[in-house]
């Protein structure tokens, strides 16, 4: 008799998340452990994801990442916990909050206890609205940035300059500006020296350049050009390192009246990695709350698949490398059944039990 497979997700050998009840199937859940069991089966297939990365110039360079790099662990090591939704705790050294963010996968390793990784997670579409009528090459996926990303982005420079004579440095890099502001909740105040802004932190990531980190997960899923099933080439993973989410940031064209919202993330980093100069934290509500410059705070910024693509562009994005029908060798035990489509992913996956089928 043939062993019976409970639902589950391929590597997942311990997480916080129970698959074989249909809560750890809800949308919220699968967005990020979906995605979490595509990157350790890529790794376990010999595909390592696309790694979105900075050169000293602060151009976009591409390489490859190893799936226990990405990790910080071997992401089928019985030694991996998957915990989603949760603090990472090293971070937390460099900032106040009113509460603690949480991240969408931190990798534990469970003989250590120590959290070895914090990672975003950005389950896309791909090709999105801007890019579903160009040619394949030309498609790009649309990319919504949260605000808690950007505290992480800050944290994951701050543990770059954690002594006195490193927080020097980079007090140097940030240059004065932070000192020239007398009131940075004041539009007037701040955007004459954004362009100043912009250059300290391009200078930050230029010193980096060799100590970069990745921080979002996107995996990508292709449809075919009515949008209405999946391509036969589906699936494949980017990941951006923490300087490449700047450049992420900079490619939108600035209004020179007032602050976009891809101008005031620029402006929230300056800020965490400046108060972190001056104090050893950084207040992180308080940054993002003050500096608001009437958007919401929910959501750092969005950027379009037609900017996304240049920075993309390669053969993973014109052909993924994994096929629709691997799906299965991901989703186990009949998981698919436990789904409540409410977003496309989850609702294209229903849709085709036939991918299912032995």
């Amino acid at each position: 008799m043939a062993k019976i497979i409970p639902p589950s997700l391929f590597g997942q050998k311990h997480s916080n998340r129970d698959y074989s009840k249909a809560d750890s199937w809800g949308k919220n859940q699968f967005n990020s452990s979906f995605p979490a069991s595509l990157v350790a089966y890529m790794g376990e297939q010999g595909k390592n994801p696309v790694y979105i990365c900075t050169n000293k110039s602060n151009e976009i360079v591409h390489s490859y990442i190893d799936t226990s790099e990405l990790f910080g662990i071997n992401p089928l090591s019985d030694d991996a916990y998957y915990n989603y939704e949760a603090e990472f705790y090293p971070y937390e050294q460099f900032y106040s909050a009113t509460k603690k963010e949480k991240v969408d996968l931190v990798m534990i390793n469970r003989t250590s206890e120590l959290s070895v990784r914090g990672l975003e997670v950005k389950l896309t579409t791909l090709p999105d609205n801007t890019t579903k009528d160009l040619p394949d090459a030309d498609y790009g996926s649309e990319i919504v940035v949260r605000s808690p990303t950007i505290l992480f982005l800050a944290c994951s420079i701050c543990s770059c300059y954690k002594t006195d004579k490193e927080k020097g440095v980079l007090h140097g890099l940030l240059n004065t500006i932070g000192s020239e502001i007398k009131n940075w909740s004041e539009i007037r105040h701040v955007l004459p020296h954004y362009d100043a802004i912009r250059k300290a932190i391009l200078s930050v990531s230029a010193n980096l350049a060799k100590k970069q980190i990745p921080l979002i997960i996107q995996p990508i899923w292709k449809t075919d050009r009515k949008l209405k099933d999946f391509a036969e080439d589906c699936l494949d993973v980017f990941v951006w390192s923490n300087l490449s989410v700047i450049q992420m940031c900079l490619r939108e064209t600035n209004t020179k009246e007032d602050i976009s919202r891809n101008q005031r993330t620029i402006i929230w980093l300056y800020k965490m990695l400046w108060d972190y100069t001056q104090f050893g934290r950084f207040n992180y509500t308080d940054i993002v709350n003050d500096l608001a410059y009437n958007y919401k705070t929910d959501k750092a910024f969005a950027i379009s698949g037609k900017l996304t693509n240049p920075m993309m562009a390669c053969n993973e994005l014109t052909k993924p490398r994994i096929s629709k029908y691997e799906i299965k060798n991901i989703i186990l035990g009949d998981g698919q059944k436990l789904l409540s489509p409410e977003r496309r992913f989850d609702a294209f996956i229903v849709s085709h039990p036939e991918l299912f089928e032995k």
